[in-house]
């Protein structure tokens, strides 16, 4: 599919405060609950609970180092992330959301694609990082296929923050990834 939804063309824009319900919306559903098994990076057998909320998804729009970037497909959101400028030259990947319905299809990695061009474009980054549950390998090797390589750190889970959901098992960490954009 590389640069489409089905047969709809992808377009691309940044979020803007009347997109915050339908990235909810979007999050929600590709990580948490019954409507996340439809797709391959459902997280509910490690998770429950909200993945995310309407402050964060807020905060995310509202922060002049941070951009949220949206696929949109015949109008409808389909694919998010988040981009955050770090040092000089790095940016920080995350809040990546594909419709479970469409993904496997070729849009997840449109979307990374066109979030590493906006990285190098608005702030010159050569380098961009991401976090990912060390539990979830196939997703780590995804992101492996795309050039994306573990730097031997990690981060604790924020157990005990549901924000961030609710934890089904004791040793989740996320491993971090990193890829030269430039």
């Amino acid at each position: 599919m590389n640069e489409s939804a089905g047969e709809a063309p992808l377009v691309f824009r940044e979020a803007g405060p009347g997109d915050v319900e339908d990235v909810v919306g979007l999050v929600q559903s590709a990580y948490r609950g019954e409507s996340s098994r439809q797709g391959w990076t459902s997280e509910a057998h490690l998770l429950e609970g909200q993945r995310t909320d309407g402050a964060a998804v807020r905060a995310v729009i509202d922060d002049p180092s941070s951009l949220l970037l949206l696929a949109l497909a015949e109008g409808s959101i389909v694919g998010c992330c988040q981009l955050v400028r770090r040092e000089a030259e790095g940016a920080y990947f995350g809040m990546f959301a594909i419709s479970p319905r469409l993904q496997g299809n070729g849009l997840g990695g449109a979307v990374i694609t066109e979030a590493e061009r906006t990285a190098r474009a608005k702030w010159g980054a050569r380098s961009m990082r991401m976090t990912v549950i060390r539990q979830r390998q196939e997703l780590i090797d995804w992101y492996r296929r795309r050039g994306y390589e573990p730097t031997g750190e990690t981060e604790p889970f924020p157990y005990g923050n549901e924000r961030f959901g609710i934890p089904l098992r004791d040793d989740i960490e996320f491993v971090v990834l990193e890829k030269q954009i430039a």
